[in-house]
């Protein structure tokens, strides 16, 4: 077991981290896409970005409520949200993984082209919109999230925290729903591979977390600066 850490991979980590604990996505949606770039095999990345997301998004949720952009004492309405977006996650995640493992390396690559455009034009064709809160709709939101988390390493927080705000819930709310839930729901789908027979990925995860970690007081304090909405 070779541990290194590999200096532009931290500095790329704090970054996408940096834009994830502030907006509710874009850690592993973008570094994915990027790493696959540069040459790293679906396999080897999907893994990492999840240790990694485990690490910060439990993380990120404690200092999101610690800073007051969210609510996650016990009974709290947040907290429910972030449950149920965790129970259904979980459920998705473990459909994801048991699909990823079997499809071809060009497959995986594929998805995550599509799924990376997909995510897009769904978020600038529904701007603007705001629909009545739905514990329906959170559910779902939560399964299919976390299928794109699954098979790509990212797509969770895009679909999650966008959905919700289209659902009602407050900006800085959502952020710290989503962090959480997603971290929780990262654990679930490495076990996952880790349990099919995927080595775990020493090559990425060290530089992941550190870069990633080192992000996350800061994203959450950003937050709490932003006017509330």
């Amino acid at each position: 077991m070779n541990v290194e850490l590999i200096v532009p991979i931290v500095v790329l980590s704090f970054v996408c981290e940096l834009v994830d604990s502030s907006l509710g996505m874009g850690y592993g949606t973008t570094l994915t896409p990027v790493l696959l770039l540069l040459g790293y095999e679906p396999l080897d990345v999907v893994p990492a970005v999840l240790f990694s997301e485990f690490i910060t998004g439990v993380l990120a949720g404690v200092f999101h409520h610690e800073f007051g952009n969210v609510d996650l004492r016990p009974g709290s309405h947040d907290l429910k949200v972030a449950g149920l977006l965790t129970v259904l996650s979980v459920v998705g995640v473990l459909l994801a993984v048991g699909v990823a493992v079997r499809l071809p390396t060009w497959a995986v690559k594929l998805y995550i082209g599509v799924l990376v455009l997909a995510i897009g034009l769904v978020i600038l064709k529904n701007s603007g919109r705001q629909l009545p809160f739905s514990w329906r709709r959170i559910g779902v939101l939560g399964f299919v999230a976390a299928f794109n988390k699954g098979i790509s390493g990212g797509g969770y927080g895009p679909v999650v925290t966008g959905g919700q705000m289209l659902a009602g819930v407050r900006g800085r709310s959502a952020i710290g729903i989503a962090s959480l839930a997603e971290g929780l729901t990262s654990i679930v789908g490495l076990m996952v591979y880790l349990a099919s027979g995927t080595p775990f990925p020493w090559l990425l995860a060290p530089s992941l977390v550190l870069g990633a970690v080192l992000s996350v007081p800061l994203a959450a304090y950003v937050v709490s600066r932003i006017p509330a909405g």
